[in-house]
């Protein structure tokens, strides 16, 4: 659980921990690690974002793997700076993570969906919502296999369960990162409806 370290927690700190959150998480790690690896630009292939789920669908696991750890750490990183300054700045460098990688503006405010910083937001902030992410989402994917669908499920989870164990902050942090799960998955749920959502390791 995150505690204040003493500093107060004023508007200009949760200004700098929003603002320095969203540096972090507008990192595009998907698009570095692809070009360094020498596979081309990522947001030309499959659903065009940075995220990991696209950067298997270049073939190259061990890429996908880093660019999911490191969207992740990210995250995780940006809620424990801030959380030196006060409980309420490590949620809201969380939350500028966050917005960092779905709106970077180095890439045009155009970037990933979110899931990976989403968990690694919930890492640094609340790590059993951090547990009931990844079950719920490996459960979903293990028996769906679409990835997709499993974030859903879990984002869906994720508040609930926070809010059940008493972490109503937490709670509703994890819910604006969930309506906002949902805004950027707009397109995969149209695809889930209508039955041709793409399946976990396929290309294109």
């Amino acid at each position: 659980m995150l505690e204040s370290a003493g500093f107060d927690t004023g508007l200009p700190v949760l200004i700098a921990a929003l603002a320095v959150g969203y540096l972090l998480g507008s990192i595009p790690f998907g698009l570095i690690l692809t070009r360094m690896a020498g596979l081309g630009d990522v947001r030309k292939i499959g659903s065009g974002n940075i995220g990991a789920t696209n950067v298997l669908r270049t073939g190259n696991k061990k890429i996908a793997a880093l660019t999911l750890m490191l969207d992740a750490l990210k995250g995780t990183a940006a809620v424990l700076l801030a959380a030196r300054f006060g409980h309420a700045a490590g949620l809201v460098a969380g939350l500028g993570a966050f917005l960092g990688h779905i709106f970077p503006m180095w890439l045009g405010f155009k970037g990933g969906k979110g899931v990976a910083t989403y968990l690694g937001v919930l890492l640094g902030a609340a790590w059993p919502g951090a547990l009931v992410f990844a079950v719920v989402w490996l459960a979903t994917a293990f028996i769906s296999r679409i990835s997709s669908l499993s974030a859903l499920i879990a984002s869906v989870s994720v508040p609930i369960a926070l809010y059940l164990i008493g972490r109503p902050g937490e709670a509703l942090l994890c819910l604006g990162l969930s309506v906002l799960v949902f805004i950027t998955h707009r397109a995969n749920i149209s695809r889930l409806i209508a039955g041709t959502e793409s399946r976990i390791g396929a290309k294109g």
